[in-house]
């Protein structure tokens, strides 16, 4: 197996998550509005989703958690944006693994 037995347990439990996080339709479509919009307040995105507060609040938090999303304080307002770092390293991991795997 090669490179692929050396990746670092660390890194997968990581991509896992971050994996776990995306998996999902409504959270894809959060991440959709924000790479189309760049930066988001929440109750930007749960009008253009048309759903509730709630439901968007606690998608973004399962979003923040996998650090997909970072947070940025604008006086009483939240805005949601994009972690460029951490989208680029799950797509080296994932394109790591696959080149690991098609080696074999």
């Amino acid at each position: 197996m090669g490179e692929l037995t050396r990746i670092d347990n660390a890194a997968i439990r990581s991509a896992a998550m971050t994996l776990r996080a995306v998996d999902n339709r409504f959270r894809q479509q959060i991440l959709k509005l924000l790479a189309e919009n760049s930066r988001m307040i929440v109750s930007d995105i749960f009008v253009k989703l048309r759903t509730e507060q709630s439901i968007t609040s606690q998608h973004l938090g399962i979003l923040r958690q996998a650090n997909v999303v970072i947070t940025e304080r604008d006086g009483k307002f939240i805005r949601y944006s994009l972690n460029p770092r951490r989208l680029d390293a799950l797509a080296t991991f994932t394109e790591k693994i696959a080149s690991d795997l098609g080696e074999n």
